[in-house]
């Protein structure tokens, strides 16, 4: 069954306002500091928004922008960002940034293929700085809206990146921006992996998926 893809986004946009907000779309709101943006991405991965919330906090209050970051050591930076996921490597990844950042003249790049060349920067990461710190269209690809577009049976894909390269094709570049921020907090809150709450979905009517979920 062909789903009405524009339909499920508008209204999981309106049910999702009430949800919870992903860490890096509440840092945008606070600021459009690309710099800040990039790095609370780079500390989200595979972490609880609080905790990652609570890291960024810490190390932008020692280091606001890159010339600051430069001059912390690494292992500070690794007990500013603990308990992150993988804080050891995410505080090398942040060691090199600036190093790495004097090949665009000192700036955190707009586009993707620069973006991927920085320590501890992929495919996910690079979309979703473009599309929330540039306000550039993007298609932010994570293990929620991997899931829930082959749950809905939108695309027929094995892994992210092939999620990604099938949106660009069909998603309407419209609701690119956005369909990470909705898939997320839907994927969170109530489309979750594991027992999904799908009696208290909206969209449980229309889903191809939820009736093999709903006893």
């Amino acid at each position: 069954m062909a789903i009405d893809i524009a339909l499920f986004l508008e209204t999981l946009k309106e049910e999702v306002k009430s949800y919870k907000v992903p860490v890096v779309d509440l840092i945008s709101v606070q600021t459009r500091d690309p710099f800040k943006i990039l790095v609370a991405t780079i500390l989200s991965s595979r972490t609880k928004d609080e905790t990652t919330a609570a890291a960024a906090s810490r190390l932008f209050r020692e280091a606001p922008d890159i010339k600051a970051l430069a001059k912390l050591p690494e292992k500070k930076i690794m007990d500013l960002i603990y308990p992150v996921g993988f804080y050891k490597s995410k505080a090398g990844y942040l060691k090199k940034l600036p190093q790495a950042l004097e090949n665009f003249d000192n700036r955190i790049p707009e586009e993707i293929d620069d973006l991927i060349k920085l320590p501890g920067v992929g495919r996910k990461t690079a979309n979703l700085v473009r599309s929330v710190a540039f306000n550039k269209d993007a298609i932010c690809v994570d293990t929620h809206v991997h899931r829930i577009m082959n749950k809905w049976g939108y695309v027929n894909t094995k892994t992210p990146l092939e999620t990604e390269m099938a949106l660009r094709k069909k998603l309407p570049q419209n609701h690119w921006q956005e369909v990470n921020g909705i898939l997320v907090a839907f994927g969170q809150g109530t489309c979750r992996p594991v027992s999904p709450h799908c009696h208290r979905c909206v969209i449980a009517d229309l889903c191809p998926a939820a009736a093999h979920q709903i006893t």
